[in-house]
């Protein structure tokens, strides 16, 4: 795997200030891309700003001998989505690569869900992904080549309790790649959808409420 490189690629990494997103700006300076380092610096339950996360990751990669940028945007709207892809074009020149990585987690019971836990949950997770992936991948057909990987989750394919908010935007992002993979075969451009479980900071928004449902506290 040590020879994969990505030498005078250039890559947007969304949430790349901790957790998954740091692993992979990391993972790709090392091999050699220019990573713009996206991340609005919120909590684990999307609420704040700060500069810092996002721009500790950039200070590591550039300790390290490689290239990066910071950016502070959220990925929640359409000109601060268009802003992060620009910060790219603008430093760079182009875009290769967008791992779409940003969220965060408002979990509660399917039927307790509010707007104010639904709708933030599916600006960032899902709509984020078209914020960012659509002008990032004007920029890839332009140039006639693309990778874009979706971070999805295992809790979208096999489902996890008190997470219908996040659960529905993940599995949105699985028809999303689906025909982003399918358009973008005519122009080199490929889309996947990473489903990991991991441990991270989301991890400490995650209540033992969900332990009401005894076969799902079972399982856990």
């Amino acid at each position: 795997m040590d020879k994969i490189r990505f030498d005078d690629r250039v890559a947007i990494v969304t949430g790349a200030g901790g957790g998954l997103g740091r692993t992979y700006a990391l993972e790709l300076a090392r091999r050699g891309a220019r990573v713009v380092v996206n991340d609005l610096g919120g909590s684990g339950a999307g609420v704040g700003a700060s500069k810092t996360a996002a721009d500790s990751v950039v200070e590591e990669i550039r300790a390290a001998g490689g290239q990066a940028i910071a950016s502070h945007e959220s990925v929640a709207s359409r000109e601060s989505g268009a802003a992060i892809v620009q910060a790219a074009l603008d430093e760079w020149g182009k875009v290769d690569i967008l791992i779409s990585n940003a969220g965060f987690l408002r979990n509660n019971r399917f039927e307790d869900l509010s707007d104010d836990q639904i709708d933030p949950v599916l600006d960032v997770h899902l709509k984020g992904a078209f914020y960012v992936g659509q002008p990032a991948y004007r920029a890839m057909r332009a140039n006639g080549y693309g990778r874009i990987l979706f971070t999805g989750s295992a809790s979208a394919m096999f489902g996890h309790a008190w997470q219908a908010n996040y659960a529905a935007g993940k599995g949105g992002l699985m028809g999303l790649s689906h025909v982003v993979a399918i358009e973008g075969s005519a122009c080199g451009i490929q889309s996947n959808v990473l489903l990991p479980t991991a441990l991270s900071r989301l991890g400490d928004e995650m209540t033992t409420g969900f332990m009401e449902i005894p076969k799902f506290a079972e399982a856990v």
